[in-house]
């Protein structure tokens, strides 16, 4: 209903407008900005009405149900509503509005000037906010508490036929108290949400700087987050936005700082409100921050042309090299800390087939290479780190396995760049990639080997295969054959043969997490060369190493050859 009216049977208080609305029963009283709530329809209404002297009684049986609103409000600035928000407010019968046990409520200031004394007001007042609630169920439980006698008291209103708008500041769906109405009450009632700005769109603009540009990707987080979880997850964003800040900043600022991004992180209090504060957020008071404050990470592209515009007097240190690993194919493979590295680089330098794996991102300078050319790639990018440049040396799989990280490590300890900063990120091996698809294959103690004599003679190759079978170990075979060599994979085959029995389980790994994956599981004699090559890992079982097909019936109902087969080697090896 759209004319603020209230049936007959109810009085409703009007608790921050100062008036009464009485429909002639005065026995039961209606909302009058307590925890108190308005007295239900009993399904049959009788109104009444004068006209030229004459009265009419009509008895309806059903009322039809109000209509629900969520209204977003903006961030603060009353000239940041919406058309359709002040319009929706300006009809409601009912506005209902969140907060503290102290009763002031942003929203409701908010939206203020639209409030009119014949709007029926609803305070939703917590019961608890920063401190603590003897509730049994604790904090969680006073507050489902809470929204479910909140609910109920706004269905009293819609039941009556009331329309009824929840003011929400920001949107009502983006981290919003009206949220917990919507889900209990959209189900049973007419709904409509009015979208708002968002306190994240606000603090952009405040900051006048790019939030995201082109392939970037916006991660919003709340402040709340484990300090671990918020670091891992800065570490790897684009662009972030950190909420509810207040007590938990000194966590945040951390956490910042642990990802790599304090120098170009922002802090915006208020945004759009009267006490309205941004700056940097390492300069930034942890004892002066509110809730209503946001950290800002923004675009990675405005902030590299910004360390270098603002930075303090003293140059950057310097440059560094990180050594990542890109996992065994794509980005689902990065860790949270590469994918941070890999972002905040100023030259990718690498392989050119990994550095494919990376996206291009505006700014950096990618620089690709043959794959044979080690030792120069490393001088490379040691030599960019000195001019004061952050270069990622990208690998794949893990870079300290038979990858970048050696030849790094190795140009570093020597000649003019030993006081160049050099770290390591860790990646998934290839043998790790291959082992998850078979099963548990690498469940016990295992040794790594690369079949490559391109930098090591074959003997000693033969030397060790020989020591690690005959030491029950299973092997990771990396590096098997290529085109240049097609011989060295028959040939281990045949000397693993002396110490394993034929039928040892053999994982045959190729472009694991790639768009060619294949991973079978064959037997040792049954090995065939001809269908290893450069990009294929093989994982060799010990004695005690099982293959078992699960599923789609044993072999003692019928299922012999059906279901899936998995390989695992048991964590326990018997006695000698």
């Amino acid at each position: 209903m759209n004319a603020k009216s209230t049936p007959t049977g109810s009085t409703d208080m009007i608790g921050n407008a100062g008036s009464t609305r009485s429909t002639g029963n005065t026995g039961n009283t209606g909302n009058t900005g307590k925890d108190s709530s308005p007295v239900p329809d009993t399904g049959s209404r009788t109104n009444t009405s004068t006209s030229t002297g004459t009265t009419s009684t009509s008895t309806s049986h059903e009322t039809t149900p109000g209509k629900l609103y969520g209204v977003g409000l903006g961030p603060g600035d009353p000239s940041l509503m919406t058309v359709r928000a002040v319009q929706v407010i300006a009809e409601a019968d009912v506005i209902a509005y969140h907060s503290a046990r102290h009763g002031r409520s942003i929203a409701r200031s908010i939206a203020a000037d639209h409030i009119c004394p014949d709007h029926i007001e609803e305070p939703l007042v917590y019961p608890v906010t920063t401190g603590t609630t003897d509730h049994p169920g604790g904090y969680r439980g006073a507050m489902e508490e809470f929204y479910a006698e909140s609910a109920a008291r706004l269905a009293v209103h819609l039941d009556a036929g009331r329309t009824v708008a929840v003011l929400a500041e920001g949107d009502p769906l983006f981290y919003g108290s009206y949220m917990h109405m919507h889900k209990r009450l959209a189900d049973r009632y007419p709904t409509e949400v009015i979208p708002g700005v968002t306190s994240v769109s606000a603090a952009a603009a405040r900051l006048g700087t790019p939030l995201v540009e082109g392939e970037e990707a916006l991660t919003i987080l709340p402040g709340t987050l484990p300090e671990e979880e918020l670091t891992a997850r800065l570490a790897s964003a684009d662009s972030a936005v950190v909420m509810k800040l207040g007590r938990t900043f000194p966590a945040v600022r951390r956490a910042v700082e642990r990802a790599g991004r304090l120098a170009d992180a922002r802090y915006v209090e208020r945004a759009t409100m009267s006490g309205e504060r941004t700056g940097r957020l390492a300069d930034t008071d942890p004892d002066s921050v509110p809730y209503f404050s946001v950290a800002v990470l923004p675009s990675r592209v405005d902030a590299r042309t910004d360390a270098r515009a603002d930075a303090p007097a003293a140059p950057r240190n310097t440059g560094e090299v990180v050594v990542v690993g890109t996992g065994p194919a794509g980005p689902l493979w990065l860790t949270p800390e590469t994918r941070g590295a890999l972002a905040a680089a100023d030259d990718l330098v690498g392989y050119t087939t990994y550095l494919d794996r990376v996206p291009v991102r505006p700014g950096q300078q990618r620089h690709g290479s043959d794959n044979k050319v080690e030792s120069e790639r490393a001088e490379f990018a040691l030599e960019l780190a000195r001019r004061g440049r952050r270069v990622a040396v990208v690998s794949g799989g893990d870079p300290g396995v038979f990858a970048m990280a050696t030849a790094v490590l190795e140009a570093a300890s020597a000649g003019p760049y030993t006081d160049v900063p050099v770290r390591v990120l860790p990646g998934v091996t290839a043998a790790n990639a291959a082992a998850a698809r078979a099963g548990a294959p690498l469940g016990h103690d295992y040794a790594v080997i690369s079949l490559s004599d391109r930098l090591k003679p074959w003997e000693v190759i033969a030397e060790r295969l020989h020591a690690a079978a005959a030491a029950d170990l299973v092997l990771a075979l990396y590096n098997p054959g290529s085109r240049s060599r097609t011989w060295q994979v028959g040939k281990a085959r045949e000397l693993l043969l002396e110490h394993r029995a034929p039928d040892t389980p053999v994982v045959v790994g190729r472009d694991v997490g790639g768009a060619e994956e294949s991973v079978r599981i064959v037997r040792l004699g049954d090995l065939d060369p001809a269908q290893v090559d450069m990009r294929t890992i093989l994982l060799v079982g010990s004695s005690q190493t099982v293959a078992v097909r699960r599923g789609g019936g044993g072999a003692g109902e019928g299922g012999a050859g059906k279901g899936e087969e998995v390989v695992w080697t048991p964590r326990r090896y018997p006695p000698s």
